[in-house]
């Protein structure tokens, strides 16, 4: 299994300049051995793009994403993940998607396709991440 982040499937979906390219590649690259996951985080974020619950529905089946929710080990995770940032001094006031993502990734034992790494080695430091770093 591996989570998709959102930013990887907006790169493809908004074909940006940048990205879409190598986004695509490790879509395709991962699909050959993994089954490709989103929870109902990356969903909601990629709602914004998207006009109706079946628009975006149709996209994730092309795109062959399976959806899977949150477990409670996961979200409790999310929160002592967050804990952590506010004690190293963090700004935010509310949980981040980043942590919420990262913890799923940690409970189920797998990796996240992403471009923004940051808070996912910093907080969820066992995860594998594929990133464009990652040769």
């Amino acid at each position: 299994m591996m989570l998709v982040d959102t930013n990887v499937l907006l790169d493809v979906l908004e074909d940006d300049p940048a990205w879409a390219d190598w986004s695509v590649r490790q879509l395709r690259a991962q699909a050959q051995v993994h089954e490709l996951l989103i929870n109902p985080v990356i969903y909601s974020e990629l709602s914004l793009t998207f006009d109706s619950v079946d628009a975006l529905d149709d996209v994730i089946d092309d795109i062959g994403l399976a959806y899977q929710e949150l477990p409670r080990p996961a979200l409790f995770l999310a929160g002592r993940a967050f804990v952590k940032y506010r004690h190293g001094g963090g700004q935010r006031t509310s949980i981040l998607a980043d942590f919420f993502i990262g913890a799923h990734a940690a409970v189920l034992g797998c990796g996240i396709l992403t471009r923004d790494t940051r808070r996912y080695k910093n907080y969820f430091p066992t995860v594998p991440l594929v990133t464009p770093e990652a040769k």
